[in-house]
C-alpha cells in the first residue's frame, strides 16, 4: 500500500497564501496576521488528518461480469466496505489499475457510513481477446476542503479472460443454419418422442435422468440414452487456424467462429469446436459454451497439420474468415461479408 498527499490547484493557491501571510506576520509583527497564519496552517493539518481518516479501514472488492467479449462494453462491479466502527467516509473515488496505471474509469462514493457496504460499477471496453490482468486499486479523496488529494494504492490482482468479439454473420449463413429447437424440447424433464437410438457418453448439459445406470456401472463412466428426436441436434464448428492468414483476417475468423458457437447454442443445439490443436466434443449449457469461448480466446495461428474429427463439421471457418457451410456458395458469403 502506497500513500500520496499532493495538493490540488486550489490547494497550491492556499499554500501560497499561507506562506505570504506567514511572511507578513513575521515582518510586520502584527497579531492579526499571526492569528490568520495559525488558522490557515490548522486548516492544512486538519485537511490531511481528516482525509487520512476517510481512507482508513476501507475494504474494496471487484465483482467481475460472468462474460466479457472484446470490443463490447461490460460493467465491472466495485464493492466498498467501511470497517470503521463509528466514523463514516466521505467523497471516496476508486480507480482500477493496470500495471500501476489507472484505466480512467472511476467509481464515486459520496458517503459510506460506518460498518456499511455499498456497490457501484463502471463501464469499460477491452479491445482485444485473451488474458488481461488488473493489478490493484487507487483510492482517493479530497475531503474535507478540497485542498489536498489523499490517495493510496492497494495491490489486488485479478486476471480477466476476454472472449473474442462477436462479429455479424452473412445473412446466407444465418438462413442455412439449423432452425431453433422448440423451448419444450429443450426443457429438462420434457417428454421424449421417438424410439431409443442407442447409448453415448455423458456430456455437459445432458439430462441426468437419461443416464443408463446399468451400462454406466459396468463401464465405469456415465452413459446416457439417445433418442431419435435427439439425432441431428449436434453441431461441430471447425476453425482452420493455419499460420498463413493475415492478422486482421485471422481475428475476424476467430470472431466468426465464436459467433457461430453462440448462435448455435442459442438455437438449442449441442455445439462442439475443432481447431488444429484441440477439439471439444459437442455439449450444451452455459459452462460448456464458456469452454468453447475460452478456447477461442487463446487460439493462435498454427502451422501444424489440419486435425481430423470423428464427427463431420457442420460449419467450417477458414483462416481468411470465409465460412464454408453446406448449401451456401462461397462467393455469396464474400459478397454479404
Amino acid at each position: 500500500m502506497r500513500r500520496k498527499l499532493p495538493p490540488t490547484r486550489e490547494g497550491w493557491w492556499f499554500l501560497l497564501a499561507t506562506v505570504v501571510v506567514g511572511a507578513v506576520a513575521v515582518d510586520a509583527g502584527l497579531n492579526l496576521f499571526f492569528l490568520s497564519f495559525g488558522m490557515m496552517a490548522c486548516l492544512l493539518v486538519a485537511s490531511g488528518a481528516l482525509s487520512t481518516i476517510a481512507l482508513a479501514g476501507l475494504r474494496i472488492q471487484r465483482i467481475p461480469p460472468p462474460v466479457i467479449h472484446a470490443g463490447t462494453p461490460y460493467l465491472m462491479g466495485i464493492s466498498l466496505t467501511n470497517r470503521k466502527r463509528r466514523l463514516p467516509s466521505f467523497s471516496v473515488e476508486v480507480e482500477d489499475l493496470v500495471d500501476g496505471r489507472p484505466i480512467e474509469k472511476r467509481c464515486y462514493f459520496l458517503k459510506l457510513p460506518a460498518g456499511r457496504s455499498q456497490e457501484t460499477s463502471y463501464r469499460h471496453v477491452i479491445s482485444r481477446r485473451g488474458r488481461h490482468r488488473l493489478s490493484g486499486f487507487r483510492l482517493a479523496t479530497k475531503f474535507p476542503f478540497g485542498l489536498m488529494v489523499r490517495a493510496k494504492q492497494v495491490t489486488a490482482p485479478l486476471e480477466l479472460v476476454v472472449y473474442p468479439a462477436l462479429a455479424a454473420l452473412p445473412p446466407a449463413v444465418l438462413r442455412a443454419l439449423p432452425a431453433p429447437r422448440s423451448q419444450a424440447s429443450r426443457e429438462k424433464g420434457a417428454s421424449r418422442h421417438g424410439d431409443l437410438a442407442g447409448l453415448r457418453l455423458f456430456r455437459p448439459g445432458d439430462d441426468p435422468r437419461d443416464i443408463h445406470w446399468r451400462t454406466s456401472a459396468r463401464r465405469g463412466v456415465l452413459f446416457v440414452r439417445e433418442h431419435e428426436d435427439d439425432l441431428g441436434h449436434e453441431a461441430l464448428v471447425e476453425l482452420d487456424n493455419h499460420a498463413g492468414a493475415g492478422a486482421q483476417e485471422f481475428e475476424l475468423a476467430v470472431s466468426r467462429a465464436a459467433t457461430l458457437c453462440v448462435e448455435l447454442a442459442r438455437r438449442g443445439l449441442a455445439v462442439g469446436l475443432l481447431t488444429r490443436a484441440a477439439e471439444i466434443p459437442p455439449g450444451a449449457g452455459p459452462d460448456h459454451l464458456a469452454r468453447l469461448l475460452r478456447l477461442l480466446a487463446f487460439v493462435a495461428p498454427d502451422a501444424g497439420p489440419r486435425a481430423r474429427s470423428r464427427c463431420r463439421p457442420l460449419v467450417r471457418v477458414r483462416g481468411d474468415a470465409q465460412i464454408e457451410l453446406p448449401g451456401v456458395p462461397a462467393p455469396r458469403q464474400a459478397e454479404h461479408a
